[in-house]
């Protein structure tokens, strides 16, 4: 008999019903206010040591089961935001999901990412990605986890970067004239680009080139969907034939694909990522092995192309909100034309670099990172018992009137000389997380960003679905847009 787990259960029944539709909007609206005025009963959660000077975390348990899920659902770091204001840079709280330590603010994130004593570990992921993604760079620590970057760094060097560009030029171009096509009424962005990613990674990180070998690559794809997607199963155990069986499945499918083709890519020189980790060595001459090559592919196709999905979808967005801006990229890109793209020729696009980072900002792909003390210590002067998973929110960071000037508003110029609002703090601004663990492929993200965005801008003006369109997000992991994003697509010539 399937093992039910009622708090996961329960979590994803909430998910449903509150989830925005022309339905459940009126409902919801009640529901919000009940909860804004809720003062929830709060406990002590950490009792500091007699004597170490330390204070002592406060917490509460929201609503009786679900917790404050239906408020991180909705509200997403603005919610967090909102704790932040209210108790401060550290606080709990319990879940059925991930009981934490809340550690918010510019402060404490610079604490647990610099984690100056290895006092925070990424074992809190575990429960969470760990049975679909072991092995993976982010869920390895300390040591391990150096060794494995050092070697893992040969494959974004950028000489490695140069031969990635022209891969992913011939398959945006390739996608977009044949499969994208003009449409007045709703054209979905989010899932064409998530698509559209895929096939990239397939072709960079595979080396299967688009439009071969169609059958293989499809299967492929959405055994990384399933993976994905199998982290928020209700049922947390493999029993066929339900979400948590289907990613372990989907896990093996991938292994299998690795596994047999790692002799084919070491005997080749081949420039895509996976033959290049299959040749790598750090400076000691030290490589990878067979097993240790699988669980890095399998990570780094997940996290390479769900990160630049979101990104791309909100920077659609605010283009169609904003067409000044669109029209100022699009100028820019005039300026490169329709020939082959290169690294020097990406570079001269710097306006594009104020737009993505300003699209990051307003709606981070990541918004919050898990870590978990491996020993009692301290976080800005709180006690954090062993054992205690603590979650930080970079992403409302991103919208502290203190650190940026009206932050709702999209203004790309606030990175640019000389307001350069990004550097009010250390980490005002950090979509790629920081410390050790900051993410390796962020020059790749930008560069693929840059390389789709510049032609999508030479063939398509993007416009709102209708005036005043405003996207709503389901923040249950990374943000997604529920209704897939609308954008209209007009010809530009």
């Amino acid at each position: 008999m399937a093992t039910i787990s009622t708090p996961h259960y329960l979590l994803d029944q909430a998910k449903r019903r509150f989830t925005p539709t022309p339905n459940t909007l009126p409902g919801m609206a009640a529901v919000e206010k009940r909860l804004k005025e809720k003062d929830w009963d709060q406990f002590v959660f950490s009792e500091p040591p007699a004597g170490s000077g330390l204070k002592a975390i406060m917490g509460d348990s929201g609503l009786p089961i679900i917790g404050h899920m239906i408020e991180i659902f909705r509200g997403g770091p603005e919610f967090i935001l909102d704790m932040y204001r209210k108790h401060g840079p550290l606080y709990f709280a319990d879940s059925p999901a991930l009981s934490a330590v809340m550690a918010l603010g510019p402060d404490a994130t610079q604490a647990v990412f610099s984690n100056r004593n290895k006092d925070f570990s990424q074992r809190a992921w575990d429960p969470v990605i760990g049975p679909f993604f072991e092995g993976g760079l982010m869920l390895l620590d300390f040591d391990e986890h150096m060794f494995h970057r050092r070697i893992m760094q040969e494959a974004f060097t950028r000489t490695r970067l140069t031969g990635y560009v022209s891969h992913i030029d011939s398959v945006a171009t390739q996608v977009l004239a044949n499969d994208w096509v003009a449409d007045d009424a709703r054209f979905l962005f989010h899932p064409a680009v998530k698509e559209l990613t895929l096939d990239i990674a397939s072709e960079v990180f595979m080396g299967h080139p688009a439009g071969t070998d169609r059958k293989l690559v499809t299967t492929i794809n959405q055994a990384f969907t399933t993976t994905t997607r199998a982290g928020n199963a209700v049922v947390r155990t493999p029993v066929p034939p339900l979400a948590w069986w289907r990613g372990i499945q989907a896990r093996k499918t991938l292994e299998d694909y690795f596994s047999s083709s790692i002799g084919e890519k070491r005997r080749s020189e081949s420039t895509d990522m996976f033959s290049v980790l299959c040749h790598a060595q750090d400076e000691d001459g030290q490589s990878f092995t067979d097993d240790q090559i699988v669980s890095h592919m399998i990570f780094l196709m997940m996290a390479a192309h769900d990160t630049s999905t979101s990104t791309m979808t909100t920077m659609a967005y605010h283009l169609a909100a904003n067409p000044q801006w669109q029209d100022e990229l699009r100028a820019e890109s005039d300026r490169i034309g329709d020939g082959p793209l290169d690294i020097e020729a990406l570079e001269k696009l710097e306006t594009y670099d104020l737009v993505i980072n300003e699209s990051l900002r307003m709606m981070t792909p990541l918004p919050f990172n898990f870590r978990q003390a491996v020993r009692d210590t301290d976080l800005l002067g709180y006690f954090i018992p062993a054992g205690t998973n603590v979650v930080t929110w970079p992403s409302i960071n991103h919208l502290m009137p203190e650190l940026w000037t009206d932050p709702k508003r999209f203004d790309p110029a606030r990175f640019a000389e000389p307001r350069n609002e990004h550097k009010k703090h250390r980490y005002a601004f950090a979509p790629f997380g920081g410390g050790a663990h900051k993410c390796i492929g962020m020059v790749f993200g930008q560069l693929e960003i840059k390389t789709v965005m510049h032609r999508l801008l030479r063939r398509y003006r993007l416009e709102l679905a209708h005036p005043g369109y405003t996207p709503r997000y389901d923040y249950g992991g990374m943000p997604v847009p529920i209704d897939g994003m609308p954008i209209v697509l007009r010809p530009v010539r």
